[in-house]
């Protein structure tokens, strides 16, 4: 019996496949107005270990994908987390009224989920 419930173990323990590290999230991001171009910030929280594991960017998509502005991140934030940063210039095509925040990290690369941020000409 003791046999069996090892390959059994050991069975459940390979299909599920290697742990993947956890993603960043984004617990927060702002969008704010200067002239025709935005600055937009984000703050991300991700148990970064040093430079082997570490939330290194995020960016603004709009809701069809594309890629309005990256924001890369040099180095990880062991101790100052969550961190926020922010991106400045970002030029939104006309009429845009929600974007799309996604992170990346080191290892794991892009996330697969997004945080919709509401854009508010003005604000």
């Amino acid at each position: 019996m003791h046999g069996r419930m090892t390959r059994i173990i050991l069975a459940l323990a390979l299909a599920t496949g290697p742990a993947l590290a956890d993603s960043p999230r984004i617990v927060g991001a702002d969008a704010q107005q200067s002239g025709p171009s935005w600055r937009v910030s984000v703050t991300l929280a991700h148990p970064d270990t040093g430079w082997d594991h570490y939330a290194d960017g995020w960016r603004i998509e709009d809701v069809d994908g594309t890629v309005l502005g990256t924001r890369d991140l040099a180095h990880p934030h062991v101790m100052e987390q969550p961190f926020t940063r922010s991106l400045s210039g970002v030029s939104l095509p006309d009429g845009t009224r929600r974007v799309l925040i996604r992170a990346r990290c080191n290892q794991d690369g892009w996330g697969e989920s997004t945080v919709p941020l509401d854009i508010v000409p003005g604000g």
